[in-house]
């Protein structure tokens, strides 16, 4: 971790199939503009990822060769949701759904020699707590939906060793801006940043196989990024 820099990446995602106003991107912009606060001593660092799997394995890789970012957050959208979910894990198999380009992953599989499983040093449930954020509810999930977006997440985790953290957003909408939702990954991010601190407490071993242990209380639904 000394070798990192004090550089925070989040990005967000283009457009894809109808959704030709990614709401992940129009509030990381805004995230932009609000920075992360005084008190928090980190660079902020925005990028738009295109919604291609070949594309965003090559830019995740630059993003931690380059910038040796102290953590990474990606920010996605799901079409079905009402509510903020923060992804505890991302899942390494199961990439079947064809991005922009009509590419799909050999085998379903983000590397093929990676774990079945990887799980960010952030404890989601605990920011999910914390994080209060008028207007729309912040939640937790195991299941981060096997696109694009998981797919990059998986690729931060491994090249970040655990340092990296995904977010699925709403659609906007006019009771959820983008400006609400900017203000929402500020709030997050901010908590994440602290919790990446509690978890290099000694037991860290123990917590990050807890964190997934559980399936219960899993969201479902369609196509997430």
């Amino acid at each position: 971790m000394d070798s990192r820099s004090s550089c925070v990446v989040v990005t967000g995602f283009g457009p894809f199939r109808q959704h030709l106003v990614n709401s992940s991107w129009e509030a990381v912009k805004e995230l932009s503009k609000l920075g992360l606060g005084s008190d928090m001593q980190v660079e902020l660092r925005i990028l738009q990822l295109p919604v291609d799997y070949r594309e965003v394995k090559q830019r995740v890789a630059r993003i931690w060769e380059d910038l040796r970012p102290q953590f990474v957050v990606h920010v996605g959208v799901d079409p079905a949701a009402k509510a903020i979910f923060l992804e505890q894990c991302s899942k390494n198999r199961g990439y079947r759904d064809a991005d922009i380009r009509g590419f799909r992953p050999e085998c379903g599989v983000c590397l093929p020699d990676g774990p079945e499983v990887i799980v960010s040093e952030v404890s989601m449930k605990e920011v999910s707590r914390r994080a209060a954020v008028q207007g729309v509810e912040v939640a937790f999930s195991r299941d981060a939906g096997r696109y694009v977006c998981d797919y990059a997440y998986y690729l931060s985790l491994h090249h970040g060793n655990g340092c990296a953290a995904l977010i699925h957003l709403p659609p906007l909408s006019p009771w959820l801006p983008a400006s609400l939702l900017g203000k929402a990954l500020q709030v997050i991010i901010q908590e994440m940043l602290e919790e990446i601190e509690k978890a290099r407490a000694p037991n860290l071993v123990h917590r990050k196989l807890s964190l997934c242990s559980s399936s219960q209380g899993e969201p479902t639904g369609g196509l997430l990024l």
